[in-house]
């Protein structure tokens, strides 16, 4: 009986289905990769880190003016201190070497604010008094705040805003509000004249109704 043998697959065929296998992989490869690497992905990236560099997430910190515990009118390093108008600072410094001859010494609990750490805080007083006239009794807007320009310390400890409700005119130092008797700004004036009449709260304040 006669036998047929079967016909050889050739190695071109073979080739070529190796070949077309490759490139099935190659393309795939290359969408992947360009998927990866879209324009949105791209510049969703770019903004995150743009966000990052800026500080646009998280609470203040003191390069707004937040205060750590402890810090007095002498701090080099804080922001809230040292942005502090020229003279409100020197005033203060000279108050506190007079003070401290009575064992007392002039704690910052806040002095200059961040525009943005202003209205957080107004944002908060809003929440807790629950209204924004009751809030602008405490807390003014910062186009309007004197903190925000340096010209305002609130200090500590009652000892020292006791001492300073009682020498403070010697100093220019005055208190401007009668609900606040932590807030001191610079009154040159007063050296001579005393103190102007306080402010019932800053909503009386000419300033805060610009």
């Amino acid at each position: 009986m006669h036998r047929t043998t079967p016909t050889a697959r050739t190695p071109g065929r073979r080739t070529y289905l190796l070949a077309v296998a490759g490139l099935a992989v190659v393309i795939a490869a290359i969408t992947w990769v360009v998927c990866s690497w879209s324009p949105e992905s791209s510049t969703a990236s770019t903004a995150s880190a743009h966000m990052s560099r800026q500080g646009h997430h998280g609470p203040p910190g003191a390069a707004d003016g937040v205060v750590p515990d402890g810090v007095t009118v002498f701090d080099d390093t804080t922001p809230a201190v040292t942005r502090l108008d020229p003279d409100l600072l020197k005033a203060l410094r000279r108050a506190a070497t007079a003070a401290a001859d009575d064992g007392l010494a002039f704690h910052v609990n806040s002095g200059w604010r961040s525009p943005s750490y202003q209205n957080r805080l107004l944002r908060e007083a809003v929440a807790k008094y629950g209204s924004e006239d009751e809030a602008a009794r405490w807390v003014a807007t910062a186009e309007t705040s004197p903190h925000v320009s340096g010209d305002a310390v609130d200090l500590g400890r009652s000892a020292a805003t006791a001492w300073l409700s009682e020498h403070g005119a010697e100093h220019g130092l005055c208190q401007i509000y009668e609900n606040e008797p932590w807030h001191y700004e610079l009154r040159p004036e007063a050296t001579d004249h005393g103190c102007p009449r306080r402010y019932a709260d800053p909503t009386q304040d000419p300033r805060t109704r610009q």
